[in-house]
């Protein structure tokens, strides 16, 4: 019985021993597995951190390269109309000059050109055997009036521009004498010495010349 008791003492201290080292086991490798576990866990914490931080820097970069492409867009839109509008308005100014220019010239060129037909219709009038004398003797007064015309209106036109009045076109219809001046407004004054000027030049009463602005 002795032996008996003894054998089965040994039997459980033996199984006690082995519950220890399964127990030892069991616990070491729920420790490992959960420090395993918490290492991947803070792994992925700083994966995701590092990601978001990536993410809002790029985002950051984004809108800033944005606004900055904005505001170029939009200071360059700004230039443009800028520069459109002067464009715009010096292409209207200098076409208004340019349309002005070309009135002047235009009107002068017909002018002379209405003398010049008149002139040689005169001298055909002169070389013609056809002619009676009393026709060339008209012919003849035409032609010094028409020239005399011609001398006092191109003197009058260069008197006037002495007086900053650059450009002016003077037409003459028998005693009515007009003058076109290229300017905003002219005071009495200046209204004054261009009348003076075509009355010395022409001969014609002050209350015969027209004068107007364009």
């Amino acid at each position: 019985m002795k032996l008996l008791k003894k054998n089965q003492v040994i039997i459980y201290v033996i199984v006690l021993m082995l519950m220890a080292v399964a127990y030892l086991n069991y616990t070491t490798q729920t420790e490992e597995q959960s420090v395993e576990a918490s290492m991947q866990m803070e792994a992925r914490d700083d994966s995701n951190t590092s990601n978001i931080g990536d993410a809002t820097l790029v985002s950051s970069n984004a809108i800033s390269t944005n606004n900055e492409i904005d505001n170029n867009i939009s200071n360059t839109n700004s230039t443009n109309i800028v520069e459109n509008e002067i464009t715009t308005n010096t292409t209207q100014t200098n076409s208004t000059v340019t349309s002005s220019d070309d009135y002047f010239t235009k009107s002068k060129l017909e002018r002379d050109t209405m003398y010049s037909q008149m002139l040689e219709t005169y001298e055909n009038v002169l070389n013609s055997s056809n002619s009676l004398e009393t026709q060339k003797q008209s012919a003849t007064d035409e032609i010094k009036k028409i020239n005399d015309t011609k001398n006092s209106i191109m003197i009058c036109e260069n008197l006037i521009q002495t007086k900053g009045f650059e450009n002016n076109v003077i037409f003459v219809n028998g005693d009515s004498i007009s003058v076109v001046i290229r300017s905003d407004e002219m005071s009495q004054e200046e209204v004054a010495q261009v009348q003076n000027i075509i009355s010395r030049e022409t001969k014609a009463e002050i209350e015969n010349i027209h004068i107007s602005t364009k």
